[in-house]
């Protein structure tokens, strides 16, 4: 079992965001189909998701700043530029803040916020025990309570208070670790959960149980992994049949996913015409006032934030005079209006969508390098270029598709650990009234193969098949220079080492680029193949095409081979075999 922290420092946090990101992108779609409260938008595990995603990109680039790679643990003297649990929970809790999205992301930005202030309290303390994870439980508990105007039982706040509740009750007291505080409080959580159709009557019409205190405990079972390595056994969204009364089972494994999502769509009371949303820039007094005036034009107000800088959410049917109290309170920017109906109403930034005619469909992909990005475009695709270790947000993605003003889009991630993040970009961009589908490409050499069989003529399914199968067809590789010393499928490699990626997995470890490309190819064309293509990066030796093209046309008859220059793509070369 890999080493797990034993208190919560700033590399805890780390971890424990990335596994919050994961659980959150396995369950997005569960807690979208059961989201009836407060408004049944079917959006709050994409907004939960989107939410996360930015406080783990925010703790991220802190390490990055701070020169500390993943899994790594430099000597003194480079072990005093390791961040602090303090640097690392404030910009969990800042991220969360600018990016929460929703009714329940904003609230959980301010869940993480109310941690944060206890957490870097004393910005010199390196870690918390078991007791420190407990006052940061509780401090968020109440934190959230008060930046929601009028409370309602039932809902994610429930959820949260027994969290703390249950880490305050612990019966092994003071002592407790942080992983025992972890499990108790995910313990309460998921015991709230169960009960929140008792609570709230919509929840009980529907059969559900509230889906922003599902996406918590999804987070509090990524806390409970990053102090055990393990975790909690997985279980599904627990659903009662619609208008009837039974007492909810603690033990949420009893029901699946399947039977999560039927209650769904029960019918919900009408409210609000608009979701208004922005950050701002103002003072506490101003913001004290500001919560008055929207409080009087609608309902869902939550505001969170502090220092200056602030999240309102709120539901109105003047969606005008809630931004005009912005700005009067202060600076108010990332202005987002959603329209409670039809998806052309949806606004961004405070001006309506431009009325230019739509294509009808586009294909946008995710690229790796400057190169590959020209080559798609002239293919005609809209480009998101993902440069080395800067993997794009989610946001990135959505915007791309709506640069790409078409009815129908196809999105290519190109990469399989954008497979979260792509699936919320979708669930976004079908808000706003685009049908998308996403073709699960890992590889750039797998877009390629769909982008070339891409006919925008054809019925949307048919073409979304077509694309698929291109790029199910196409094996991909890459070789790249090993950063560090590591365990691989290959065996131990050493920083400097040449690696050769089959499907994700180290295949080959050489000296030699040339040498070590060459074995990669020799292995993929043995399953056969009639098209190789090959895509250069920048610091590849300038012999290596023609070399593996001498290779290929001189051992395997019938297979042709296509080059491209890939730019500044992170690996040395990447391989497709169609």
């Amino acid at each position: 079992m890999p080493q797990v922290p034993q208190t919560l420092d700033a590399s805890a946090v780390r971890a424990w965001c990335g596994l919050a990101l994961e659980a959150l992108g396995r369950a997005r779609e569960e807690i979208d189909a059961i989201n009836v409260y407060p408004v049944a938008d079917g959006d709050t595990g994409t907004n939960l998701y989107l939410t996360v995603e930015s406080a783990a990109a925010a703790v991220e680039a802190v390490f990055a700043a701070h020169a500390v790679g993943p899994g790594t643990f430099p000597r003194d003297p480079e072990a005093e530029r390791r961040p602090t649990l303090a640097d690392a929970v404030r910009a969990m809790a800042h991220g969360a803040l600018i990016g929460a999205r929703g009714n329940s992301g904003t609230i959980l930005a301010q869940l993480l916020r109310g941690m944060a202030q206890v957490l870097a309290a004393d910005s010199g303390t390196a870690h918390a025990d078991g007791q420190g994870l407990r006052l940061a439980l509780r401090r968020a508990a109440d934190a959230a309570r008060e930046a929601v105007a009028h409370p309602v039982e039932g809902t994610v706040l429930t959820v949260a208070s027994a969290a703390a509740d249950a880490a305050d009750a612990d019966a092994s007291g003071p002592e407790a670790d942080c992983a025992a505080v972890a499990r108790t409080a995910y313990e309460g959580a998921r015991a709230a959960l169960a009960r929140t159709p008792g609570q709230l009557a919509v929840l009980e019409r529907a059969g559900v149980v509230d889906a922003g205190g599902r996406g918590l405990v999804a987070v509090l079972a990524a806390l409970v992994e990053t102090f055990t390595g393990e975790a909690p056994v997985a279980w599904a969204v627990p659903v009662l049949a619609p208008h009837a009364r039974v007492e909810p089972d603690p033990d949420l494994s009893t029901l699946s996913a399947g039977e999560c999502a039927a209650g769904a769509g029960a019918p919900e009371e009408s409210g609000p015409e608009f979701e208004v949303i922005y950050l701002l820039e103002a003072a506490d007094t101003a913001v004290a006032r500001l919560r008055d005036r929207l409080d009087a034009l609608g309902d869902s107000l939550v505001v969170v934030g502090g220092d200056g800088l602030w999240n309102v959410h709120v539901h109105v049917d003047d969606a005008g005079a809630a931004v005009e109290a912005g700005v009067e309170a202060g600076r108010p920017h990332r202005i987002r209006i959603t329209h409670f109906g039809p998806a052309d109403a949806h606004t961004t930034g405070s001006t309506v969508r431009p009325l230019r005619e739509r294509a009808q469909r586009a294909v946008v992909a995710v690229v790796p390098g400057e190169g590959l990005a020209r080559l798609y475009a002239e293919a005609g695709a809209t480009t998101v270029l993902a440069r080395p270790g800067e993997p794009p947000a989610s946001g990135e993605l959505v915007e791309a598709v709506r640069r790409a003003h078409a009815l129908e889009v196809v999105l290519l991630p190109n990469d399989a650990e954008l497979r979260h993040t792509a699936a919320a970009a979708v669930e976004q961009a079908r808000t706003e009234g685009v049908r998308v589908a996403l073709i699960p490409t890992r590889s750039a050499v797998q877009g390629i193969a769909a982008l070339a069989v891409h006919e925008p003529e054809r019925r949307f399914d048919e073409d979304v098949v077509a694309m698929t199968s291109a790029a199910g067809a196409t094996r991909y590789a890459e070789v790249e220079v090993a950063e560090r010393q590591s365990w691989t499928m290959a065996g131990i490699c050493q920083a400097g080492d040449i690696l050769g990626l089959i499907e994700g997995d180290v295949a080959v470890i050489g000296s030699d680029v040339t040498a070590t490309a060459e074995t990669v190819l020799d292995r993929m064309l043995a399953a056969g193949g009639e098209m190789v293509t090959l895509v250069l990066g920048d610091e590849a030796p300038d012999t290596i095409a023609s070399h593996l093209e001498a290779r290929v046309r001189e051992s395997y008859l019938a297979v042709d081979t296509v080059v491209y220059r890939g730019g500044r793509q992170g690996a040395l070369l990447l391989i497709g075999v169609e």
